[in-house]
């Protein structure tokens, strides 16, 4: 018997390869399925089962190219639907993969086709269970995503509820727990940073599997501190249950090589997104007129989704010489399928052109502090809510980066801004947001919070109006 996890650090996603006498088991593949492929010929083994744990929201299943290409079935839970062929199972069945058994196990709460599969070894032993966005470490899935007219967000953790008391928690104790993410998902809101954990450590430390818990407390409890759910989540779930283009369709349509004046002339006509995906540092000392940049090196994908509000957005790549098909693959991982090429030679090919270029004044911490103790001037902060209120400038203020789009007109046009984030990276995003549009009275401030709190500009936390005496 083996069992991989093939743990994705961008989207926070875990992957499992199970394998027993020459036949294999993926659950929640990723978009790109050579690598199962070529794990799978290297053992001289054939992929029999492609399982999925529900419709994701955070990313574009492999499922279907993966199935096309090894004859393998795809199985779901019950209560499934899709456009395509598929195996619902039924609660309690068991797949047979070799010596080994999955049993099916429904699980609902986070959607109502969630479904949890426990690995039972060759003895016939409880093994292990690849729980998807059911049970997390630390945490469980969020029950709002799924949420409809006919199904409210209580009644779906109140599935939720049931699922994890009668399915989950009377397992061993010492059966592993394979989560579906780990820490930095947005399907959860606290996940341990760990990416495997046991049945019998969930039931010790997770707040929501305390055993002295109603079901009114647990509704309430993981109903609260929800931030929104990213723009582009029920566009890939729409992609999983209906289908997409093949894999290699995309990456022949965005690995398409355009010469500089072939890449001008083609955003001209077309109207394409310009994507740089260079270091923060590298983009802000020169880059292509109204191009925004989100680093392939950061929490590329995410972002992409969050920001690109149009899923079907023709986007041109500008990035490191050697890595535009990493870049075509990570955004076809969360669904943006419409890449149509990008500039051979990358931005050096562009300046050596003598073509018009842009830059973001960036300084440095040090700077900041200076300007900070003699100007007093506008600072705002990108980062998330939460990380706002646990500490930050004072005087800053918090328009966070994934609300961007929906809070353009509170970023001021007259007054010169200093833009931060953690570390650089989120705040240059915002920053070549806001220069795309037109807002040229932006500063970003390199290094990010903690490296500015050293320098000794002075800090505050959030204190709740409510506290207040």
């Amino acid at each position: 018997m083996k069992v991989e996890q093939i743990y994705t650090g961008c989207l926070a996603q875990g992957a499992y390869y199970i394998e027993s006498r020459g036949e294999v088991a993926i659950i929640d593949p990723l978009r790109e399925v050579a690598p199962y492929m070529e794990r799978a010929q290297k053992e001289n083994a054939k992929i029999k089962y492609v399982l999925e744990t529900h419709f994701h929201a955070d990313f574009v299943s492999g499922h279907i190219d993966l199935a096309k290409a090894t004859g393998a079935t795809i199985v779901f839970g019950p209560n499934a639907k899709a456009n395509f062929e598929i195996h619902q199972a039924s609660d309690g069945e068991e797949l047979q993969l070799g010596d080994l058994k999955i049993r099916v196990l429904h699980t609902p709460g986070h959607t109502m086709e969630s479904t949890t599969y426990l690995l039972i070894d060759e003895n016939g032993k409880e093994h292990a269970i690849f729980t998807g966005d059911t049970l997390f470490l630390g945490d469980v899935g969020r029950p709002d995503l799924a949420a409809k007219s006919d199904l409210t967000e209580a009644q779906l953790a109140g599935h939720l509820y049931d699922s994890l008391r009668s399915k989950i928690m009377t397992l061993p104790d010492e059966v592993i727990v394979y989560p579906g993410h780990g820490a930095g998902s947005a399907c959860g809101k606290s996940m341990r940073k760990e990416t495997i954990g046991s049945v019998g450590e969930e039931k010790a430390t997770n707040y929501a599997l305390r055993a002295d818990m109603s079901r009114e407390e647990f509704v309430k409890e993981v109903s609260t501190g929800l931030l929104p759910p990213p723009s582009y989540f029920p566009k890939n779930v729409k992609m999983n249950k209906e289908g997409y283009d093949s894999i290699n369709e995309v990456l022949h349509r965005g690995l398409q090589a355009l010469s500089p004046n072939a890449f001008e002339a083609a955003a001209n006509e077309t109207g394409a997104l310009l994507l740089d995906t260079r270091h923060q540092n590298i983009f802000s000392k020169g880059f292509i007129p109204n191009s925004i940049f989100i680093g392939i090196d950061g929490g590329f994908a995410p972002w992409v989704g969050a920001l690109i509000p149009d899923i079907k957005q023709q986007i041109l790549i500008i990035a490191d010489q050697g890595r535009e098909e990493e870049v075509v693959t990570r955004l076809a991982r969360v669904g943006y399928d419409h890449a149509i090429g990008f500039l051979e030679g990358g931005f050096p090919a562009w300046e050596k052109a003598g073509k018009e270029m842009d830059t973001i004044d960036s300084i440095s911490p040090e700077e900041f502090a200076k300007r900070f103790n003699s100007e007093k001037p506008l600072v705002i902060d990108v980062r998330k809510p939460g990380e706002y209120e646990s500490e930050h400038i004072e005087g800053a203020e918090n328009l966070p980066l994934d609300f961007i789009n929906e809070n353009m007109s509170e970023f001021n046009r007259d007054e010169t801004q200093y833009l931060h984030c953690a570390g650089g990276y989120r705040s240059m995003i915002a920053s070549s947001i806001l220069k795309s549009r037109g807002v040229e009275n932006i500063v970003n401030v390199e290094g990010g919070f903690k490296a500015i709190a050293e320098k000794g500009v002075p800090t505050t936390n959030y204190v709740c109006p409510s506290t207040l005496k």
